[in-house]
């Protein structure tokens, strides 16, 4: 397996992005974004140790950030990346029955991939829409108001 590298789009775009900052260990964040996605979804360590040596920070500190936020991955994840909200305001608005759903409809628990690698399932702490509550995210997407009607025709569409 080769080395993690920018491609040379990404590789410019780094650079847009760290110019945009006081310091290069600030752009970490939209970094490690651009790494993951160039990367399939997932932040490998050989991802994570070059971020960190563009933003000259130690690895460990990289590291930290990643395991901090759930936007990021330290697994492959598959093509849709459904992220069920698992907050109160979301749970008091059918979020549990929307999780069963999900589950039962995909054949997966939370921190597992489908077969055919098309699905992963997280639980996460907040998506930040709780006024359209029950919401998930799949990939950039967010999908408010659920009901189990709606899971079925959107996870039917992606399929």
């Amino acid at each position: 397996m080769e080395k993690f590298e920018f491609n040379n789009q990404n590789l410019e775009k780094s650079k847009e992005i760290i110019s945009k900052y006081p310091q290069k260990r600030s752009a970490i964040l939209p970094l490690l974004d651009l790494a993951q996605r160039q990367n399939g979804g997932w932040l490998s360590s050989d991802c994570i140790a070059y971020i960190a040596d563009i933003v000259e920070i130690s690895y460990i500190r990289a590291y930290e950030v990643v395991t901090f936020y759930t936007m990021f991955n330290l697994k492959p994840v598959g093509k849709y990346h459904i992220q069920v909200c698992g907050t109160t305001p979301c749970c008091i608005m059918g979020a549990e029955e929307i999780k069963e759903k999900i589950k039962s409809k995909l054949g997966i628990d939370f921190g597992e991939t489908t077969e055919n690698k098309n699905f992963t399932l997280t639980e996460v702490e907040c998506l930040g829409a709780c006024v359209n509550a029950p919401v998930i995210q799949i990939n950039d997407d967010y999908y408010e108001c659920l009901s189990e009607d709606k899971i079925n025709d959107i996870i039917d569409k992606l399929n």
